[in-house]
């Protein structure tokens, strides 16, 4: 709990530091329609990315498979798209990377062995 309230207070702040660097540095209309721009780019990224997603899993369901590799995927998209609806730089540099396959690979390596350690530590209980 206090590392949500810590990502609360610093990403915020970090951001509006930011924000005024850039107004400063590129000017105030340029940010604005930077950060409009990356809005739009990333709801596009996501809805496609999570489309696929939608259709990966469908198909492994119809084969009688366990998504869980393509609902790390969706996990992921969805963090990602809606970091790059936030304003600012930071959440959107992090959207990014979530939404890139490369780089979603280490997070989704991440998520796992997170949930392997709540498992493990027994905050979650899988129902068999």
């Amino acid at each position: 709990m206090k590392y949500i309230f810590l990502f609360l207070v610093i990403v915020p702040a970090a951001e509006i530091g930011v924000l005024l660097l850039s107004g400063q540095t590129f000017g105030i209309w340029p940010t604005i329609l930077l950060i409009i721009l990356t809005g739009f780019l990333g709801a596009f990224l996501a809805k496609q990315q999570g489309l696929e997603t939608i259709r990966r899993t469908q198909d492994q369901l119809r084969r009688g498979m366990m998504p869980g590799d393509v609902i790390l995927d969706g996990v992921s998209i969805l963090v990602g798209g809606t970091l790059l609806l936030t304003p600012g730089f930071i959440t959107d540099s992090l959207g990014f990377l979530l939404l890139a396959p490369p780089t979603r690979k280490f997070f989704k390596a991440l998520m796992l062995k997170l949930f392997r350690n709540w498992i493990d530590k027994g905050t979650i209980k899988v129902i068999r």
